[in-house]
């Protein structure tokens, strides 16, 4: 642990490094599958509409798969697609056995219901993890297809080579997406979970007793960096642009920097672990559709 003393700078997890060096195994691992049977892993994605930032993830991921030795299906539908025809394709691509894993993009557009278009989706091919039977498998400690941002996260968490058994975690944020299943990764791995959201009192006060901060609340700067104790990681999933087109969390990286003892770059931190472990899951679906 350091003390407040220490003006010198947290150890950096860098989500960059580590993503690059699990895709050329993913890499590695899709070429044995495919000379073994004959096909690529397969991962179809869906976007619905013309949200630009939208169109930059699926190009992103596009590209991952590309290099990642995983052959992508793209499905490019416009704003007015109904709600029945975007569930009629989910179906034919559940049925399509070159298709290993199925990504929705959200958001979707206004009248189609993303709900229901998830829950549509085969719990098999969901490597985004967030059909409610995979989110119900973590919960039982049977995890199957995994929710990919808190799994990068505990990939991240494995880099620092801490023992998260017992350790108190406070999570900021209780989405769906991260907040809630990343409590759920924790819990599997021993730690003790708090998580709070906007309904919480005194945030401050959770974040100084935290040993791993899990910043996820979507708010710009919320985490101060004197809140940070001495010593603790700091994981920020939080991606904004600021005025001078520059990015930054959901964490006071600066001044954390001084107290934390690892922390997350934004950019280059979580992000690049996101597509990463959907390239994962995208392997993983292969294997059980058509075996090792």
């Amino acid at each position: 642990m350091r003390s407040h003393m220490n003006s010198s700078t947290a150890k950096i997890l860098d989500g960059k490094a580590l993503a690059a060096r699990m895709r050329e195994e993913i890499r590695l691992e899709a070429d044995q599958l495919a000379s073994k049977h004959g096909r690529k892993p397969g991962l179809a994605v869906i976007i619905v509409g013309n949200d630009p930032a939208s169109h930059v993830y699926v190009k992103n991921k596009k590209i991952g798969c590309e290099k990642a030795g995983i052959h992508s299906f793209s499905h490019e539908l416009s704003a007015d697609t109904s709600q029945q025809h975007l569930l009629g394709l989910i179906t034919e691509l559940n049925n399509d056995p070159k298709v290993d894993g199925i990504l929705v993009q959200l958001p979707v557009p206004d009248h189609i219901n993303s709900e229901v278009i998830l829950e549509a989706i085969d719990p098999g091919k969901d490597v985004d993890g967030f059909h409610p039977y995979n989110v119900g498998r973590l919960a039982s400690r049977k995890p199957a297809l995994r929710s990919c941002t808190p799994y990068g996260c505990m990939k991240l968490l494995e880099e620092t080579g801490i023992d998260l058994h017992g350790k108190e975690c406070v999570i900021v944020g209780a989405s769906n997406i991260v907040g809630r299943p990343m409590a759920l990764e924790l819990l599997l791995v021993g730690a003790t979970v708090t998580v709070t959201h906007r309904f919480s009192k005194n945030l401050r006060s959770h974040i100084e007793r935290a040993e791993i901060i899990i910043a996820a609340a979507g708010k710009q700067g919320l985490i101060q960096g004197e809140w940070i104790k001495p010593g603790a990681i700091v994981v920020d999933v939080g991606i904004h642009r600021r005025e001078d087109g520059s990015l930054t969390g959901d964490v006071e990286f600066e001044e954390a920097s001084k107290n934390a003892g690892w922390i997350t770059p934004v950019p280059g931190g979580v992000g690049p672990m996101t597509i990463t472990m959907l390239l994962a899951n995208t392997v993983q679906a292969f294997k059980t559709h058509v075996g090792d």
